[in-house]
């Protein structure tokens, strides 16, 4: 019997801060992935120019634009019609007065599936997010969450329980201008490995490369990004990861009927407890009654 045979793919390179440099590599990358037959293809966090969130500044504002008409997504939805393939597209979005880390999910048939809006917001050196990003107020949905997100078990396990049954986290992440001893790679692998083996789902992560320096009201911050990106199976196994230099198209194939099957063996969802996880619901996680 055949399975629902899929093809991923994480894509891995180093932006510039020209839009239209950066949207004609990440098409370039995505008809290589095409060509490898991949019909999933995620590119990393807000691809069309630097990750401004070094700094504090007023006129980074400027590069937010709103979800719809969005020219980039315009741009990727053609792609996706005619490859047949689906891309979510990740984008600094303008909403009135509000702005949000985003991504829209672009069908193989060009459709528009909808917006996810980044839920958890970093601030600190080097990513100071909350300056320029409102909380998402989508909830999350069943395919994408975004960089800092990964970082929390909750979104994974709501994900999943919506019904995902691939994990994609696009992500913007490197060194930390305070202290140049820090070196959160294999951390952050490690964690988002744990979220598809607690799951049982595989997952991708596809971050970016290179040397990104901005001018901030300091003086200049710099982030070194490792890159890294990976593909993990459904016990959290590494299948393909990139180096912390190079341009990258990873691809690895997943049969989702077999996954869902050790899914279900494995009882992870059937012996679940919402009862006794009201401590969850508590703002600081203190419960006076445990």
């Amino acid at each position: 019997m055949e399975g629902r045979r899929v093809v991923v793919s994480a894509l891995q390179f180093a932006c510039t801060d020209d839009v239209s440099t950066n949207v004609n590599t990440a098409e370039r990358l995505v008809r290589a992935a095409h060509g490898k037959g991949a019909n999933i293809i995620l590119i990393q966090e807000l691809f069309e120019g630097y990750y401004f969130c070094q700094a504090q500044r007023e006129d980074f504002f400027q590069r937010a634009k709103p979800y719809k008409g969005h020219p980039t997504i315009l741009r990727m939805q053609k792609l996706a019609k005619e490859l047949g393939i689906v891309i979510p597209v990740s984008f600094f979005e303008e909403a009135n007065n509000a702005h949000y880390n985003s991504i829209a999910i672009i069908d193989a048939d060009g459709a528009d599936l909808g917006l996810y809006r980044k839920s958890h917001i970093p601030d600190g050196p080097g990513y100071q997010e909350k300056f320029y990003f409102n909380p998402g107020d989508t909830g999350f949905k069943c395919l994408s969450a975004i960089c800092w997100d990964q970082w929390f078990p909750e979104a994974a396990r709501a994900m999943v329980l919506q019904g995902a049954e691939i994990l994609f986290y696009p992500t913007a992440i490197g060194s930390e201008p305070q202290d140049t001893g820090l070196d959160s790679r294999d951390h952050w692998k490690r964690v988002m490995q744990g979220h598809a083996g607690a799951n049982l789902v595989p997952l991708v992560a596809s971050n970016r490369v290179g040397k990104e320096i901005i001018e901030t009201e300091h003086g200049k911050s710099e982030i070194t990004f490792y890159g890294n990106s990976f593909i993990a199976g459904p016990t959290g196994e590494i299948i393909e990861t990139a180096n912390d230099k190079e341009e990258a198209v990873l691809v690895a194939h997943f049969d989702l009927d077999v996954i869902k099957s050790k899914r279900h063996s494995w009882g992870v969802f059937r012996d679940r407890r919402p009862d006794l996880y009201k401590v969850l619901l508590t703002l600081d996680g203190s419960n006076p009654q445990l």
